[in-house]
């Protein structure tokens, strides 16, 4: 797929709490196969980041399910899987 931009790694936030993470790509056909590849995984798992993107970038954000109250190991589990998809 090609190498992402080292971009820093999921940043965690607090009003609202979540994760959000920016990937920079070289082009938009390897934005369009990450993006391929995140649809598979969300269908697996029934979840589903909020995200935007661009020619050359993915901004994703993952909040934390309506029972909880604040970013738990579910939601930095999900980021890791979605780390592996690079």
């Amino acid at each position: 797929m090609g190498n992402p931009s080292p971009d820093p790694v999921w940043s965690r936030r607090q009003r609202p709490p979540r994760l959000e993470r920016r990937l920079g790509f070289a082009d938009y056909p390897q934005v369009r196969h990450f993006l391929e590849r995140l649809e598979r995984l969300c269908e697996q798992r029934q979840r589903y980041p909020d995200l935007s993107f661009g020619r050359t970038y993915v901004n994703l954000t993952i909040y934390p399910n309506q029972d909880a109250a604040n970013v738990g190991s579910a939601e930095e589990e999900f980021a890791r899987d979605i780390d592996g998809l690079l």
